[in-house]
């Protein structure tokens, strides 16, 4: 027991390196290492004892020598069973159980081995002769050192079998060398040191290599559990855009009905071109909408990309509208330059006008003097998109992860600390699901050009014919309709945008919020030549069910299903029966063509007074 502490607080004082440091799973792998050369080492010595007894066996002194190798056989049938009884305790035992039940067993062997090995001096040196004693020291340090390197990854296990396998043989060296004991004992001291030496740096290098190994898990587990956690993020943002696409869509319904109205009562030639770039922008926020919630189900895997003929100058066309009048109250130029001709390329174009749309928003935030150049230019494997400002630009350090997400340098925040670091993560997204080229070059303090080239590389992009390019129009107002046509929509804000803008194309126009309000409508002798119902409604009730009992209470209307809802099993269902779905926020050019058509044979032939519906309730 003394020496077993003496063993403890000299490997504690000695090794700095201690594995208690370190987790239970590493110690146990540390514990598996030692103990597998300590029993590989015992195996050898029986066989070692072999070529000695040959050595001895015409001699009387040969006994000893058996003794020392038929112990030697006996411990290691013994290691031989503990061996067993350890894989098994390996599969049943947690780590820091493994290691606490054997530790002291593995030590209680290693000073067992040191004393067997450090023994055979007393076994065959007293009779041997001089050489023979030499090469059996010889022997001794072999063995010693050959369990220097793998013995030591727990340590206080190899100090034992050294304490013991070594040193008893160098206190006998005084008595077994009585001529050279001068000289063999100062050099099997210095042997020691160095061997201790060694056994330290192996002790040492192992720990780092269990550390390394822990530290590389630890990452690896850290990077899953951010991947994991990023790709929840993921999925909650996408299922959020998803299930919110309604109310998020209402407002943009609303106010592009609302813009329509106001037009229809405009009498004032100089807002005209005001109320045009205020529909294009309409146009284009519900276009980036819808392009936002085409990249969520992109990204979720939900949608395939729908590749088609890009028009690259009607698409800039539309950017630079929509950034117009922001440019303008910045005090910034906002200019495109562009080739004669008609620029086309094959792409999804959501991914290219959110992409546009990203570089452009990114270059305003940023830009406080001057301007925004946006340009277009053939090359040899399709089309680059130039945007060029006169911004912050990037230091060249910052270049390698300004298309990282949620990445914004210092200069960014010094004079827009409202943004996330997204919007050029989001272009580079585009570019790769596009198998575009996206790059940059930047100067501190004097602007950036930024690049997407777009690969034109199928020929039905050169097949489709180039629509010739023209201003855009000022808008004019629809022509008057007439007719009757019914509204269902819980949204106070929806509803009035409906009815000013029905009202303005001369439509008598009802509006309801529930199923009962609607059939009171009819009940009281208004009968719609068409009818409109959203599907969601804060009365819980189906408004795919609502239209269909609507229009078998009034066969000779028409009507259409009218949502935001991206995902709905009841309008799937609705066009799987042929009715017409309508996405907000509505086309109001749209809406009228369609109006027209429903409301035509309603004008033609105005019904009675009387309601010639049939009142019944509503089914279901």
């Amino acid at each position: 027991m003394m020496a077993s502490g003496w063993i403890k607080h000299l490997s504690a004082r000695l090794c700095p390196a201690g594995i208690t440091q370190l987790s239970a799973k590493s110690q146990a792998e540390l514990l598996h290492m030692s103990f597998s050369r300590l029993r590989f080492s015992v195996y050898m010595m029986p066989l070692i004892a072999l070529p000695l007894l040959a050595y001895f066996g015409w001699r009387s002194e040969a006994a000893p020598v058996l003794v020392w190798g038929l112990g030697y056989l006996l411990l290691a049938i013994v290691v031989r069973r503990l061996a067993g009884r350890y894989a098994a305790d390996q599969d049943r035992l947690s780590h820091q159980a493994l290691v606490q039940r054997w530790l002291p067993r593995v030590q209680q062997l290693a000073w067992l081995h040191g004393a067997g090995l450090g023994s055979s001096v007393i076994a065959m040196a007293p009779g041997a002769s001089e050489e023979f004693r030499m090469l059996l020291y010889v022997v001794i340090a072999h063995i010693v050192a050959t369990n220097t390197t793998h013995q030591t990854p727990t340590f206080g296990i190899f100090l034992r079998f050294f304490a013991l396998g070594w040193h008893i043989p160098l206190l006998l060296m005084y008595r077994l060398f009585p001529d050279l004991w001068q000289i063999a004992i100062p050099l099997g001291l210095i042997y020691s040191l160095v061997i201790y030496r060694h056994a330290l740096t192996s002790h040492r290098f192992a720990i780092e290599q269990v550390q390394l190994k822990e530290n590389s898990e630890l990452l690896a587990g850290q990077f899953r559990a951010a991947k994991e956690q990023a790709e929840a993020a993921l999925q909650e943002k996408n299922l959020f855009l998803t299930t919110a696409s309604h109310d998020l869509r209402q407002p943009l319904h609303a106010m592009s009905m609302l813009v329509e109205a106001i037009v229809l009562r405009n009498q004032q030639t100089a807002v005209v071109p005001l109320l045009t770039d205020l529909k294009h922008c309409m146009a284009s926020m519900n276009q980036m909408f819808n392009a936002l919630l085409d990249l969520s189900r992109l990204e979720a895997g939900a949608l395939p990309q729908r590749a088609a003929p890009v028009a690259l100058h009607t698409l800039l066309g539309d950017t630079v509208v929509l950034f117009r009048e922001q440019a303008i109250q910045r005090g910034l130029t906002l200019r495109m330059r562009v080739p004669r001709g008609e620029a086309m390329v094959w792409a999804d174009q959501a991914l290219v006008r959110q992409a546009v749309v990203n570089l452009v928003h990114n270059a305003l935030r940023y830009t406080q003097r001057g301007g925004i150049l946006i340009g277009l230019r053939r090359r040899a494997t399709g089309w680059q998109i130039d945007v060029w400002d006169t911004g912050v630009g990037i230091a060249a350090e910052d270049g390698e992860q300004i298309f990282s997400p949620y990445f914004r340098n210092e200069h960014a925040w010094r004079i827009d600390s409202a943004g996330h670091g997204l919007g050029l993560a989001v272009v580079a997204q585009c570019a790769r699901l596009m198998d575009a080229t996206l790059g940059f070059q930047s100067r501190l303090g004097q602007g950036s050009h930024f690049w997407l080239r777009i690969p034109a590389h199928l020929s039905a992009a050169a097949e489709v014919p180039s629509p010739p390019t023209a201003p855009v129009a000022l808008v004019a107002p629809l022509a008057p309709l007439g007719g009757r046509c019914l509204v269902l929509d819980d949204d106070p804000q929806v509803i009035g945008a409906w009815k000013a803008l029905l009202q303005g194309w001369g439509v008598e126009g009802r509006c309801a919020t529930t199923a009962e309000q609607a059939m009171q409508h009819l009940n009281s002798g208004f009968v719609p030549g068409a009818i409109f119902c959203d599907q969601r409604l804060r009365s819980g009730e189906s408004g795919f069910d609502i239209l269909r009992v609507l229009l078998a209470r009034c066969p000779s209307a028409s009507g259409a299903m009218v949502s935001g809802e991206i995902n709905s099993p009841e309008l799937q269902d609705a066009q799987d029966e042929g009715y017409l779905v309508l996405r907000k926020p509505l086309d109001t050019g749209q809406l009228h063509a369609i109006l027209a058509t429903w409301l035509r044979h309603d004008r033609q032939h105005p019904p009675p007074v009387a309601d010639t519906c049939p009142a019944h309730g509503l089914a279901g």
